[in-house]
């Protein structure tokens, strides 16, 4: 029995507070080994869009050094993840006449798909993902794969998922500027899914909850398929800055405080008098240190993180879908490191929350058991299942690549 050739498949997430490459191989079985990552502090990013190509391009081309180090790869194209308020979404319903009398072909669904995205858009948008979700013979609905099927009309739903064009065209010139081709650019949220999420929560109903640097992308899945995105522009970042105005402290502490002693649950205050209540800590002015009540930290975050599941909340109403989540939610991206944070969600929404974390891969993993890492990890796993250019085929043609990425998903997509 022949072997099926190694591939190996590069994901660069591209956030507002790190950037993350990360190296992958699968082989035989489809199994992932990871070969080597590389982090480093964003630079030239804010909330998902960039603003300075040069420093962009720098940090990205930081990460990749690192990578390729690890891995001992060379690294020329990547997969992508793109986010930001920028982002939007609508849904869409295209229609084709069926042209071969022995069944629908893919040809007929292809024509279907393409008449879903000739929406009016803005002339500053460009379209990103077109997703279906579900099909329509003859008026007969709820059918996932039409192919063979009779029938005289076929229609499809989607889901259509749009950014601005400068941010876009920006994102794709600083990777490329860092001497890396785009095989894909993917919605951050959709690529954290295919890391943490399983078949069977897709099908039965679950919300994704990516928590950013600078903003929560949220992205709800039913039957199967994508039924709603959505981002809110409130972060980890936002905690951080929260702690730092309210307890004079310099951002780096402010951070640490978050993590080493931060939760979304203040608790009950303490007895008077109780100083293991109190941390050392920085002030913002040099050299000095302060006291700070780690009860109050605690209510400083419970605050903000109550006031960004009331948007959370808002999002889900807003898609429609928010009482069909039976398999709840999971939270990836950093912010979901802040302790008692799905508890607070649980709570709130009386919905089961676990944390999302990367699972089922091989080689180094040990520094990825995180669900930061979850867009990254994604982002191969998206190479894996929908396929990449050849090095070969690669182009610097920018202003087509995003059609010609979308016509190369749509046939791996269809059976």
């Amino acid at each position: 029995m022949a072997r099926t050739m190694a591939r190996t498949i590069v994901g660069i997430d591209v956030g507002s507070s790190k950037i993350c490459t990360i190296v992958g191989q699968v082989g035989d079985g489809r199994r992932l080994n990871i070969l080597g990552v590389g982090m480093v502090p964003s630079r030239g990013i804010d909330k998902g869009v960039v603003v300075n190509i040069d420093d962009a391009a720098t940090a990205i081309e930081a990460s990749l050094e690192k990578a390729e180090r690890a891995s001992g790869c060379r690294i020329n194209q990547a997969f992508v993840g793109v986010a930001g308020r920028h982002i939007s979404s609508l849904n869409s319903r295209g229609v084709a006449a069926v042209q071969n009398p022995d069944g629908i072909t893919r040809q007929d669904v292809a024509r279907a798909i393409e008449a879903a995205q000739l929406v009016a858009l803005p002339t500053q948008r460009e379209i990103i993902h077109v997703i279906p979700r579900t099909y329509v013979i003859d008026g007969n609905d709820g059918i996932r794969d039409p192919i063979g099927m009779s029938g005289l009309r076929l229609e499809v739903e989607t889901h259509i998922i749009t950014g601005e064009a400068m941010a876009i065209q920006n994102l794709i010139r600083s990777v490329e500027r860092a001497g890396v081709q785009i095989d894909d650019l993917v919605l951050q949220p959709l690529a954290a899914a295919e890391a943490v999420l399983s078949d069977d929560d897709k099908e039965r109903g679950v919300m994704l909850i990516d928590i950013g640097g600078a903003t929560t992308d949220l992205a709800i899945f039913a039957q199967g398929g994508v039924w709603h995105t959505g981002v809110i522009p409130v972060g980890g970042q936002h905690f951080t800055n929260d702690i730092v105005y309210v307890l004079h402290t310099p951002p780096n502490t402010a951070e640490y405080l978050k993590l080493r002693y931060g939760s979304a649950i203040a608790g009950h205050p303490p007895a008077p008098g109780d100083e293991s209540d109190l941390i050392d800590a920085e002030t913002l002015t040099v050299g000095e240190k302060q006291q700070i009540s780690a009860h109050l930290l605690k209510q400083v975050l419970q605050a903000r993180a109550e006031e960004l599941i009331e948007l959370i909340v808002a999002e889900a109403r807003r898609s429609g879908y928010d009482g069909m989540l039976p398999a709840g939610i999971v939270l990836t991206g950093g912010g979901a490191q802040l302790q008692r944070f799905d508890e607070l969600l649980r709570d709130d929404l009386g919905l089961p929350v676990r944390i999302g974390i990367p699972g089922g891969l091989g080689g180094l993993t040990d520094s990825l058991d995180s669900p930061a890492y979850a867009t990254a990890v994604g982002l191969l796993r998206w190479g894996i299942r929908y396929g990449g250019r050849p090095p070969e085929s690669s182009s610097s043609d920018d202003t087509t690549s995003l059609y010609e990425r979308f016509r190369r998903w749509l046939r791996e997509l269809l059976p």
